[in-house]
Order: C-alpha cells, then sequence, then structure tokens
C-alpha cells in the first residue's frame, strides 16, 4: 500500500550536500539491521549487502566524512557482524554502548553498572526467560546493559502475548522499555539513539548529520536531528523523518552516489 503522505527520496538533498563544503564535516551514521542489512529470522545471518561493504569503505576514507553505526544490537554483535573500515564509530545498545573500530579490534567506552543495576538485569533475565518458555519462536537476549524478548520466529498470536508481557514486564520493574520490530528490549542504563547521535554529532563538530533508520527505535533519533539534517525512513510506517528510500538496496545505492557526489570536491 503507498505511503498515505509519501516522502521524496533524499537524493537531492545528497546532491546537494555533497556540492556544498562549507557544510563539512558530515556524520554519515546508520542503523544496521533492517538498513544496510536487510532483515534475517536468524539475527546472527545479518550482514551488509555485499556492494554496502564497498561503499562504507570508501565514505570512510574520504576527507571530511565521518562514519557511524548506530544499533540495538550488543556491541560485540554489531563488531562482529558489520564488515566496516577502520576508524568506523560504533553505537550499541541503542546508545549504552561506544567504540571505535581500529587496527586492532575495538577501543570501547566501558560501561559499567551498578550493584542495583546488575542485580535488575540478573531478575530481568530470568523473567525474561519465563516470558519465553514454552513458547515456540520467542527467545531471549542478554545484552551487557539490557534483556531483549525476540518475537520474530513465533507466529503472531504467541508473538503478541509474548511482547505484552515483556511490556509488563518492565513496567513492573520500573525499568527503560523499547518495543521495536518484532523485539521488546528492557533496559536497566538509559540509551537513546537521538542522544548518542547528538553526542558524536558535538564531538566531531558536525553541522550535518545523515541518518538512517529502519525501525520505531530510530524515530528517537529522527525527532533529535534538526532541519539542517538529512533523515532517511527506511521502509514503510509513519515516520518523522524528511525523506524515505524503500529497502537496504536503496540505502546503499543512495550512499554510492553521495559518495561518487564528494568525490570532486574531496581533497
Amino acid at each position: 500500500m503507498p505511503d498515505a503522505f509519501p516522502l521524496p527520496d533524499p537524493a537531492e538533498a545528497l546532491a546537494a550536500l555533497a556540492a556544498d563544503r562549507s557544510r563539512r564535516p558530515v556524520l554519515v551514521a546508520l542503523d544496521f539491521d533492517g538498513t544496510l542489512a536487510p532483515l534475517q529470522d536468524d539475527p546472527a545471518a545479518s550482514r551488509v549487502l555485499p556492494a554496502g561493504v564497498g561503499v562504507l569503505a570508501d565514505l570512510a576514507a574520504t576527507d571530511g566524512v565521518s562514519l557511524a553505526l548506530v544499533s540495538g544490537r550488543a556491541m560485540a554483535d554489531l563488531h562482529l557482524l558489520a564488515e566496516v573500515p577502520v576508524g568506523t564509530l560504533l553505537v550499541g545498545s541503542h546508545g549504552a554502548e561506544r567504540a571505535r573500530v581500529t587496527p586492532h579490534g575495538l577501543d570501547r567506552d566501558v560501561v559499567r553498572l551498578t550493584d542495583d543495576q546488575a542485580d535488575q538485569l540478573a531478575t530481568l533475565g530470568a523473567e525474561a526467560a519465563a516470558v519465553a518458555r514454552g513458547r515456540e519462536g520467542v527467545w531471549v537476549e542478554t545484552k551487557p546493559t539490557a534483556v531483549v524478548v525476540h518475537t520474530r520466529l513465533a507466529d503472531a498470536d504467541v508473538a503478541r502475548s509474548a511482547e505484552q508481557e515483556s511490556l509488563a514486564l518492565g513496567e513492573r520493574l520500573g525499568t527503560g522499555v523499547m518495543h521495536g520490530k518484532a523485539v521488546v528490549e528492557l533496559t536497566v542504563l538509559h540509551a537513546s539513539k537521538g542522544e548518542a547521535l547528538i553526542a558524536l554529532r558535538d564531538e566531531i563538530g558536525a553541522p550535518v548529520v545523515v541518518y538512517a533508520g529502519d525501525d520505531v527505535t530510530d524515530e528517537r533519533a529522527f525527532e533529535a536531528l534538526g532541519e539542517q539534517d538529512i533523515t532517511v525512513k527506511v521502509g514503510p510506517g509513519d515516520t518523522v523523518a524528511r525523506y524515505r528510500v524503500q529497502s537496504p538496496e536503496d540505502v546503499v545505492a543512495a550512499l554510492a552516489r553521495f559518495r561518487d557526489a564528494l568525490a570532486p570536491s574531496a581533497g
């Protein structure tokens, strides 16, 4: 079904950005699953589209461009699956984890929980496991700061009930709750993709952020950015983003055109 209020493709905005050297450095920040990597039933099978690997490497090597991945995945998982070049900034767990890719691995900001937060995380893990128990296709992932109930492989009715129980669990325990596509994440440490992006922009001194994402959790990032930024919703659904593309393939194609447009003015 077509969108009731169609959004433009970002091609024109990206071309204008590439032509304007006064708007450097540019922070190109991208979600992973559903944005650079097509969604998979098995999350461990997710990979950046092959054409995207080279495009990301070229962008990271371009003068005046900083590259970041901003994902809900745990940092170790994101680093393992995302084939990104040295120098890429990685934001995991929706902003709770930060790192930079180096030639020798990750230079990570250490996440420290208080004793109370660690106890709450353990309680979350046990109670989330009870939510998943006996429900085919529902499974639990434990992150350094959160527990995630995944329902992508479950039948619709099973997924719905598991997600409702997970949301109720978060409310009862007073945790942070993020309800995305076939996931409910319960976190003991406040984190937001929007806040993470603003912090990255300020550190880099970037007057413009290009951000693309597909999930409801990416709306926080879109909301945090301003009119000077280029926000791109990937796929269908209501959004506050200014632009839209339909698929990860479209994301890679748009980034390739942006890379090519930057080339004459790079240096």
